[in-house]
């Protein structure tokens, strides 16, 4: 039986990466939405059987200029609710956690490169487990707090809440897990004012990713998907 996954996409670059060949070997149909023009119904948010909120360059403190935002956090509310399957990559877990009525605020300095993240005791049994040791891509100038009914399962120095779950339905990674090391480029190029006014070099930052062991990252996203959707598609059942 086909399944449906929704990735609601904010800027073209930033997209499902390493997870998209692993929903589609699992059967879904995945179905980007640019977010902001094409704005989801209430409806829609609910009928997908996985829906995704990838990130961008632009944040829930953001939401007088970008006020379809507010939409959106409500639309993960309602999801979240109904305890229908979701998972946020950077902007897409800070939405999450404000959905959930954690503050969600700017960091004092970005969080821009490569860097393992440390695993919870909590992460050690979650699929999580399958980054140990792995650096990260970590791309964001915001931080949220640890919603009240979350588990925490990852952090960083700069960073102390970096993923949770609520459940086993839910799932916010604050850095990118989903990235393939060597499409960087876009990245670089899309985010070049966010790097200069960051004062990040572009070339170390190029050269840090070239030098990233893409079979073990690869291998490592694989394996926390599949683990996660093993649960959340067991029997069609929602926990």
């Amino acid at each position: 039986m086909t399944k449906r996954c929704v990735a609601l996409r904010h800027v073209a670059f930033e997209d499902l990466g390493l997870f998209e060949p692993v929903l589609r070997r699992r059967g879904y149909e995945v179905e980007y939405v640019q977010a902001g023009p094409h704005p989801l119904s209430e409806q829609a948010w609910l009928d997908a059987d996985l829906l995704v909120v990838l990130g961008g360059p632009i944040g829930v403190g953001d939401i007088d200029v970008y006020p379809w935002l507010g939409d959106e956090i409500a639309g993960i509310r309602l999801r979240l609710g109904c305890r229908r399957p979701l998972l946020g990559l950077c902007l897409g877990a800070q939405l999450m956690a404000a959905a959930l009525g954690a503050r969600v605020a700017p960091l004092p300095n970005k969080e821009i490169g490569w860097a393992p993240v440390v695993l919870t005791a909590e992460a050690a049994s979650s699929p999580l487990r399958h980054l140990a040791g792995l650096d990260m891509l970590h791309w964001h100038g915001d931080a949220f707090d640890l919603p009240p009914e979350a588990t925490l399962l990852a952090s960083t120095p700069m960073t102390p809440h970096q993923a949770f779950s609520v459940g086993v339905s839910a799932l916010a990674l604050q850095f990118h897990a989903e990235v393939d090391a060597s499409k960087i480029e876009p990245w670089l190029i899309g985010h070049t004012a966010e790097l200069r006014a960051a004062s990040v070099d572009v070339g170390q930052l190029r050269e840090s990713s070239a030098l990233q062991r893409r079979d073990m990252q690869q291998r490592a996203a694989t394996d926390l998907l599949n683990e996660w959707l093993s649960v959340v598609d067991l029997d069609g059942r929602f926990a």
